[in-house]
């Protein structure tokens, strides 16, 4: 497109009125997803470190595990025979900031590596892509939106994209970069915008508004087709 299209006017228009979400029920709604987040997090990491342990055995190393669960979470891989000089490998996984222990300096190239692979699993990709999913698919709600009934709503596309809900996943970094001040600008700013919202040009409104004034865009084709229907008025026969 070499041209300027005003068409957004057109739907700023129609949200003109709309009512905004409060504070408090924004902030359930992050710290519901943050708890979901956390657990999906902890699945994927338990996995990871099960299918890890399951290739080293099958490479013929023997393998112990403590505290699988938890930030000091250690995966301890020797040679199967102990007469054996090779000495061990110690594998270690967090979640969330490495530990200062001494072993850490001590890691091979790969080892670091893995870890940085890690971390950037559970920091980077496993939040964009939950967040960013659930935007998409549910035009502005994640789990937790729904629960406590508000809705992202772009002020740019009627519909939220997928690449348009990364963006704003992304915004959740940049709020917490600047030391939370991006989320205290909801109580500056006159649309109740914080930072991520802001970078992807959306507002969080009260799911009730929304359904009055667009009664019929409930989000997805799912929930559409759960809308009870007209019945066909049946004609007389003969």
């Amino acid at each position: 497109m070499k041209t300027f299209s005003a068409r957004e006017t057109v739907w700023l228009q129609e949200l003109d009125g709309i009512e905004l979400a409060g504070f408090r029920r924004r902030a359930f709604a992050f710290l519901i997803d943050g708890a979901i987040l956390s657990v999906i997090v902890s699945v994927v990491v338990a996995l990871g470190g099960l299918a890890y342990v399951g290739i080293e055995r099958m490479r013929g190393h023997t393998v112990q595990q403590t505290d699988l669960f938890t930030d000091s979470s250690h995966i301890t891989i020797g040679p199967d025979k102990p007469a054996t000089p090779t000495p061990q490998r110690h594998f270690e996984y967090h979640i969330g900031m490495p530990s200062e222990s001494g072993s850490h300096a001590s890691k091979t190239a790969s080892q670091k590596l893995l870890d940085e692979a890690v971390h950037i699993l559970i920091d980077v990709l496993l939040p964009l892509l939950y967040f960013g999913f659930f935007l998409w698919r549910g035009n502005g709600r994640t789990p937790g939106k729904r629960l406590m009934k508000i809705r992202v709503v772009s002020l740019v596309h009627t519909h939220m994209t997928f690449w348009h809900s990364v963006e704003r996943a992304l915004g959740y970094g940049a709020a917490a970069l600047e030391g939370g001040f991006g989320f205290i600008q909801y109580f500056l700013h006159p649309y109740r915008r914080c930072a991520q919202d802001r970078l992807a040009e959306t507002i969080v409104v009260t799911e009730r508004s929304y359904r009055q004034r667009f009664p019929k865009s409930l989000g997805t084709p799912s929930e559409a087709d759960t809308l009870p229907q007209e019945p066909t008025p049946s004609l007389p026969l003969g």
